[in-house]
């Protein structure tokens, strides 16, 4: 089991969703309903460092993913990421980010194994697909 995912989905439905499906490997899921609110808790002294994997959503009020991408890198630059959007035209959105890119909607399979894969440190994933 994984330490603590960093969960952000303005969308309640999909966020208890994507909660109950990834609590299968985390020990502990923060869930953010804003761009805003996750940066916070990433500025937070020991924040940082506790979580092993952040999940959003690309489309969010007030901060859209690709903004939050680049606030989340000054924080914690390593930090894996995984952008989930139903939108197929925004992932060049992402170039130089350092990002995984999945499109909406994922089978919980998959994104369980692209979750063990990015906490695993095996990094062969191609970043955006």
């Amino acid at each position: 089991m994984r330490d603590t995912l960093l969960l952000v989905d303005d969308n309640p439905v999909q966020s208890f969703g994507r909660r109950a499906i990834l609590g299968q490997l985390f020990r502990e899921i923060v869930a953010a309903s804003s761009a805003r609110e996750a940066i916070h808790l990433l500025q937070c002294s020991e924040s940082a460092e506790r979580f092993s994997l952040v999940v959003t959503d690309h489309l969010m009020p007030g901060m859209n993913g690709p903004a939050f991408v680049r606030a989340l890198r000054k924080v914690a630059s390593t930090l894996p990421v995984i952008v989930l959007s139903g939108m197929p035209d925004v992932q060049e959105e992402y170039d130089g980010l350092s990002v995984v890119y999945r499109q909406k909607p994922l089978q919980p399979d998959k994104l369980l194994a692209l979750a063990t894969e990015l906490t695993s440190g095996n990094q062969k994933l191609s970043p955006v697909t």
